[in-house]
């Protein structure tokens, strides 16, 4: 991966209305981090910033602090 590159991973989908689990999705940012810095990563909805679903983009903030200290901007 080039320098100063950013990967996003789109772990929670917004075309079901379940939530999810925060264990599953931080065990997907471990296996992700195997490969790539945990500080080049990133997490976001599948489909962008675009879910109907509730909830949906609460659990990514959650996540995103629980696993970088705050939410990434930008990312």
């Amino acid at each position: 991966m080039p320098p100063g590159r950013r990967v996003v991973l789109g772990l929670v989908t917004t075309k079901r209305p379940e939530l999810g689990s925060e264990d599953d999705l931080d065990r997907r940012i471990d296996e992700a981090a195997r490969h790539v810095p945990l500080e080049r990563l990133a997490i976001s909805p599948q489909c962008g910033s675009s879910s109907t679903v509730e909830g949906k983009p609460a659990l990514v903030v959650e996540v995103a602090q629980e696993v970088w200290g705050y939410a990434r901007k930008g990312a």
